[in-house]
């Protein structure tokens, strides 16, 4: 089944909403930017997540890994300022 933008949008933000507790309790948060149309989730990371060292490994080992679950049509979560 092809999913509608919105409702693709909607999977993909409560599974980022499972994840938020996470963030904000190392001091963190992030927003959903985008979905190009090429499959690629665009985030942006806030407070202690925006200029953390474990940013690209909490993007590609948890928020990629919890997308690609929902929304396998998804091929990347990346970071964006």
């Amino acid at each position: 089944m092809v999913l509608n933008k919105s409702e693709l949008t909607d999977k993909i933000n409560l599974s980022l909403g499972e994840l938020r507790p996470h963030l904000i309790a190392d001091g963190g948060d992030m927003e959903l930017v985008n979905i190009t149309d090429e499959g690629v989730v665009q985030v942006r990371l806030l407070g202690a997540c925006s200029d953390c060292s474990m940013s690209v490994m909490t993007i590609k080992a948890g928020l990629e890994e919890a997308v690609k679950k929902v929304a396998p049509e998804i091929v990347a979560v990346e970071a964006v300022n």
